[in-house]
């Protein structure tokens, strides 16, 4: 393993072994990652955040003794700077929108390539909203509950972004696709985020796709 002070320290939560040694042995190749803990269910779970504060916790859905969406709450208060990296085998977008009203940072189907589970990986440590190509599949898919255009006390382009992120963009995609600096882009969110009245980008996410948005 490399150095905890120099890479990204992540605790694994499967109650599979052959999940966590698997997901061990990727972050065992990648020179910035660092897995410093595991756990098997939510209560351990618990435990390792509170006693290591971690970078970043990936975490399935199902595990034995409640559901990793049942301890969200608790991680964050245990940890409030350690990232929420779901990994599971639920794609629905019930659960994947239910993840979001719960403030996780990320959601990836398992089955996500390598490549994909460390891109996630550095992207919500570095504050950034990650819906895997699975997840996001299955948020298109879902009904638009109205037509007319919402939120009308956004300007155009405030609109256009929250689009883009609700489609599961990062700050770096956006900027590329609007030719805009992530500065600006990230200017602009804090504009979104205080006329929609909310405090982070997940939920920023949920009430952007519950008017339809992010479905282009």
């Amino acid at each position: 393993m490399t150095s905890g002070d120099a890479g990204i320290r992540i605790v694994v939560v499967d109650d599979h072994p052959i999940v966590r040694d698997g997901l061990r042995a990727l972050f065992s190749t990648v020179p910035d990652m660092d897995v410093v803990g595991e756990a098997a269910d939510a209560d351990g779970a618990l435990r390792e955040v509170t006693l290591l504060r971690p970078d970043v916790l990936l975490l399935d859905v199902h595990m034995p003794g409640g559901t990793g969406l049942d301890a969200v709450t608790r991680l964050r208060s245990a940890s409030p700077g350690t990232r929420l990296l779901l990994l599971t085998m639920d794609d629905d977008a019930e659960t994947v929108l239910q993840a979001l009203r719960l403030g996780v940072d990320g959601y990836l189907v398992k089955g996500a390539s390598q490549a994909e589970i460390t891109r996630a990986v550095r992207a919500v440590q570095d504050g950034q909203m990650i819906l895997g190509e699975a997840a996001n599949r299955h948020l298109r898919g879902l009904p638009s509950p109205r037509a007319e255009a919402p939120f009308p006390a956004l300007a155009t382009r405030e609109r256009e972004i929250l689009d883009l992120v609700a489609a599961g963009l990062s700050n770096s995609g956006i900027a590329d696709r609007l030719c805009l600096s992530r500065k600006t882009v990230a200017n602009y969110l804090t504009s979104v985020f205080a006329k929609l009245d909310v405090t982070d980008r997940s939920q920023a996410i949920v009430k952007a796709r519950d008017a339809g948005l992010g479905r282009g």
